[in-house]
């Protein structure tokens, strides 16, 4: 069941306030923004909960991806949340992990739940595609380009084999 008007509203203006602060870079006005802040990342498995963990990982995305900014698509209130569609661009300008900066632009869809208990925002789970972003950074493959499928034949030969006598058996 969706809240009542006036807490869609406030839930509505944390959301907005939280991604634009995103965009700002003031993360300490992000913060600011939940009851519990709790970053799930559910393509990595990645959890941040806590705001020494949220904050590290705003330093580590923003070394690695500094001009990285969403951009909203639509938004969509739920009992206990706001789901949000969204664009989440950036350039691979430093470290991300063990990955040298590519120098590389990606452009991400995701969809954002922010998850409220009454009108404290408790958490922020994100669901994206991890792979979209590696292959326009250049470090995977598309699968269905020459060198993927390649790829894909050197690294899994039984599986390959296996679909050949598949298509040729008719089984």
């Amino acid at each position: 069941m969706a809240p009542n008007p006036i807490l869609r509203r406030k839930r509505e203006a944390i959301v907005r306030e939280h991604m634009d602060s995103e965009n700002r870079h003031e993360f300490d006005a992000t913060l600011d923004t939940f009851g519990h802040p709790r970053y799930e990342l559910i393509a990595t498995g990645e959890v941040h909960d806590g705001p020494e963990e949220v904050m590290a990982y705003f330093d580590a995305t923003r070394r690695a991806f500094p001009d990285q900014r969403n951009e909203l698509l639509a938004l969509h209130h739920a009992g206990d949340a706001v789901c949000v569609e969204a664009v989440v661009r950036g350039t691979h300008d430093g470290p991300l992990g063990g990955l040298p900066p590519t120098g590389r632009a990606f452009e991400l869809p995701i969809l954002a739940l922010f998850i409220f208990d009454g009108d404290k925002l408790v958490c922020e789970r994100v669901y994206f595609d991890s792979r979209t972003v590696l292959r326009q950074l250049g470090v995977a493959r598309d699968p269905f380009s020459l060198t993927g499928r390649i790829g894909t034949i050197v690294g899994h030969p039984l599986m390959i084999g296996r679909g050949l006598i598949r298509r040729v058996t008719g089984r």
